[in-house]
């Protein structure tokens, strides 16, 4: 019994030894060090014949939390000054120490941060690393950075109501806001436009802030005349009408509509060319028409967004069609092939559409 005993009892101070070592080897997580962060540059010049070559390499000394964790890294872009208030961020592969930005990536950034010229600008960078709830930034990288800003192949004519019978009055400065497009169809030459017009006259023009070229009434109604001496196309009843113009046969018709009851609080553009699928982009209101969305020179990345109605996606419009075309509830994402600043103009009561590239 002796022996028993004394066997028992070895046995048992070795399996206390051994738990306690397996609790000293169960990983504790420390509370971690900041990530350090490099870069090979620290200004860069953007070309866009060198779109797809790398712009700038960076590497990093990963936070150390004691232990071998799993990191979630990021980079992340802001303008020098705004403490990283509005950020662009890329996602780091897991494990991985360096990376390389090509030069139209960080265009589009620099872009998206709000820059809309081609002037040296600052910016930040550093190095978000997290792991369970705990999170470590690096220092910060100071980047001189010179954007381009090519603008994107459009091919189209655009012609613009102008008149008291419009939102834009007589009055034809480049910087009016009021002054609506038409809406471009697919058949050549074929111009629209659904909304209020007030009592008075109108003509359409090509381009706000020139008289040259400009449409109106020709020898009877109906008839478009292209001279300077053209007559007002007259609205004598205020009210819903659909206006249709026809430049290759010099024509154009106003009928009378009924207008949607439907009025909507805000609409916004919604998705990666705005920021992404959770960031709403408000359009500003027409006073004239309800149904009348207007945003003046917005900086639209690649990529695609929707429209959609009181930040909510119970009513949304889309179609894959880019610059213009009649957004439906059942449409597709709009695509933006070119990062640029745009005119964007939205008629809730169709779904028309206007992205306009700003000269």
């Amino acid at each position: 019994m002796k022996h028993l005993f004394k066997i028992f009892t070895i046995a048992l101070i070795g399996f206390l030894v051994i738990s306690c070592e397996k609790d000293e080897d169960q990983a504790v997580l420390g509370e971690g060090t900041d990530p350090v962060i490099s870069a090979n540059k620290t200004t860069a010049v953007l070309l866009s014949t060198d779109a797809a070559n790398e712009a700038l390499a960076f590497s990093w000394i990963n936070s150390d939390y004691g232990v071998n964790v799993q990191l979630t890294n990021q980079l992340e872009f802001a303008l020098k000054g705004t403490s990283f208030s509005t950020v662009k961020t890329i996602d780091m592969t897991s494990g991985a120490k360096s990376y390389g930005i090509t030069v139209n990536d960080l265009n589009n950034i620099v872009l998206s941060l709000g820059v809309s010229s081609v002037v040296a600008t600052d910016i930040e960078i550093r190095l978000k690393s997290t792991v369970a709830n705990k999170t470590h930034y690096s220092n910060i990288l100071p980047l001189k950075v010179t954007p381009f800003i090519n603008g994107p192949v459009y091919t189209y004519t655009d012609l613009y109501l102008i008149g008291d019978a419009t939102a834009g009055a007589w009055d034809n400065l480049a910087t009016n806001a009021k002054i609506y497009p038409l809406l471009k169809t697919s058949t050549a030459n074929v111009y629209t436009y659904t909304g209020y017009f007030a009592v008075g006259g109108f003509k359409i023009i090509k381009t706000p802030g020139s008289w040259t070229t400009q449409y109106g009434m020709g020898s009877s109604a109906g008839v478009l005349d292209t001279s300077g001496g053209s007559g007002n196309i007259s609205i004598t009843t205020a009210g819903y009408y659909k206006v249709t113009i026809n430049l290759g046969a010099l024509t154009y018709s106003v009928s009378s509509i009924t207008p949607s009851s439907t009025t909507y609080t805000a609409i916004s553009l919604i998705g990666p060319s705005v920021g992404g699928w959770s960031t709403d982009l408000d359009l500003e209101k027409s006073t004239f028409d309800p149904h009348v969305w207007v945003k003046k020179n917005v900086m639209l990345s690649s990529g695609e967004f929707k429209f959609r109605a009181n930040h909510d996606w119970g009513t949304s419009w889309g179609i894959a069609q880019e610059f213009f075309g009649t957004a439906t509830g059942s449409g597709g994402n709009i695509p933006v092939t070119t990062t640029f600043n745009y005119n964007v103009y939205f008629n809730d009561m169709t779904g028309d559409f206007s992205v306009i590239p700003v000269n």
